[in-house]
């Protein structure tokens, strides 16, 4: 993987950005190793015997659950178990180091924060509360509360019009290509964040505008957004 620095590129300058839309899974939390319990448990309930395809799923994330069924070829039902078991595997989810920080740092620097998620918003709300996250966000958006979840724009433009905000005031920090391309077709920056699982290949093919390394980068980044 290229070292690649936490720089926006030109397009940007002059940009003053009110707004950040987080991904939750990747970004926020460490959610992969009970993501992958939740799947293993589901599989083997719906579909029986051998190994569950989570390398292949993990390739879909972003997208909501459902959606991620259809595009593998596997039974919808397995959303019920896999649901069941990752409410109930959620008190070993943890935020990356330095995320609760980055939050608070943003919330001190006067943004607006949102999530967008392929979960439902019950279960990404529910989450975050858990955490005692959930009060640092104005909005925590699911792929079950738009019509199209990522990589559509939907939850995005969502976002800006629950804030009543235009799309070059906002951010996307996400871990995944749907992330990205999500972002560019609701017309606001992309930012790839590389600190958990991300196919990095996949996400920086996407064309971000930034790539982070760890959340404090982001920080780092807002001097920069806000020149006139």
């Amino acid at each position: 993987m290229p070292d690649l620095e936490p720089a926006w590129s030109d397009d940007l300058t002059g940009h003053r950005i009110s707004a950040v839309i987080f991904d939750l899974d990747g970004v926020i939390v460490d959610s992969m190793q009970v993501m992958r319990e939740a799947f293993r448990i589901a599989y083997a309930e719906v579909v029986g015997a051998g190994e569950a395809p989570f390398n292949e799923y993990n390739r879909h994330l972003g997208r909501y659950f459902p959606d991620i069924m259809m595009i593998m070829g596997l039974p919808p039902e397995m959303e019920e178990p896999f649901v069941r078991e990752s409410y109930r595997l959620a008190h070993r989810i943890r935020p990356y180091e330095g995320v609760t920080e980055l939050l608070h740092g943003l919330r001190a620097r006067g943004l607006r924060l949102a999530v967008a998620t392929g979960k439902s918003g019950p279960r990404a709300r529910s989450l975050l509360d858990g955490l005692g996250l959930l009060g640092l966000f104005d909005h925590v958006i699911g792929g079950d509360e738009v019509a199209r979840a990522k990589p559509a724009p939907d939850m995005v433009l969502l976002a800006l019009s629950l804030w009543g905000a235009e799309s070059e005031e906002a951010v996307m920090i996400g871990d995944a290509e749907t992330d990205i391309l999500s972002a560019h077709s609701a017309g606001v920056a992309a930012v790839a964040a590389l600190w958990g699982e991300s196919d990095t290949e996949r996400l920086l093919a996407a064309k971000p505008q930034a790539v982070l390394h760890r959340p404090a980068e982001l920080l780092r980044l807002f001097p920069a957004m806000h020149r006139t």
